[in-house]
């Protein structure tokens, strides 16, 4: 299966760098709604045969002009949902609490899923919910298919599950809205990263450290998008 991670279009959350995960969340910023709009010509190019999105208003405001194109129905899951902030909720993105979130996220990816965000889910119950959404679209048959899904969920699960990105390539390289994570393979095979927000993903074995894009001399510009001038510790 073919998989493209896409991050929600721009929020007033997003806008005010604050961390906001909780359901249904807020809409989009007009920003946002172009962003979401320019998503079908962005991924002409995919074969998308199922578009998927979490619960939360954004995600479904963002995966709508992408399903329209293509003739297809958003299928809506909370499995791809956000990782919730629970204590966290509303704090900061750059503050001492956004960072714990951050940090509590990739404790996760490296294999300490018995982590709890403070006030909210482990490690453990975050992944299985993101794995069992990712099952479902692989068990379904389809060949491409785009999930429009927020950015630290995917940063955690593509640095839990793709073979060839770390924890450190992905903690360096925030998403930005509508940014893209493209991966192949499946649930029982494992996945690879085939992109990072247009970046290609060296596949492991192929020459270069495990995560290092081919095209960028370095690290992803990190204050690049809303809130510019700030390194994002976090997508929301």
């Amino acid at each position: 299966m073919r998989l493209l991670l896409v991050r929600h279009g721009q929020t007033p959350s997003n806008a005010g760098f604050l961390l906001d995960t909780a359901v249904p969340g807020p809409g989009l910023t007009p920003l946002g709604e172009r962003q979401a709009a320019a998503l079908p010509e962005v991924l002409a190019g995919e074969a998308i045969e199922a578009v998927y999105a979490s619960t939360l208003v954004r995600t479904r405001l963002t995966a709508a002009p992408l399903a329209a194109a293509r003739g297809l129905e958003v299928i809506v899951r909370d499995g791809i949902r956000e990782v919730s902030a629970g204590d966290l909720e509303m704090v900061p993105g750059d503050s001492a609490q956004g960072h714990l979130y951050m940090k509590t996220i990739f404790a996760w990816a490296a294999g300490d899923t018995g982590l709890r965000m403070p006030g909210g889910e482990s490690g453990a119950e975050a992944l299985a919910r993101y794995d069992a959404v990712i099952a479902e679209a692989a068990a379904s048959g389809a060949g491409s298919v785009a999930m429009i899904s927020h950015g630290a969920a995917i940063r955690m699960w593509t640095a839990a599950r793709a073979g060839n990105v770390d924890v450190a390539f992905a903690a360096l390289r925030p998403l930005e809205n509508t940014g893209v994570v493209i991966l192949e393979g499946s649930p029982s095979d494992g996945f690879e990263a085939l992109s990072w927000a247009g970046a290609t993903v060296v596949p492991a074995g192929e020459g270069g450290p495990a995560g290092e894009p081919l095209d960028a001399a370095g690290p992803l510009p990190a204050a690049a998008g809303p809130g510019a001038g700030r390194r994002p510790p976090q997508d929301r």
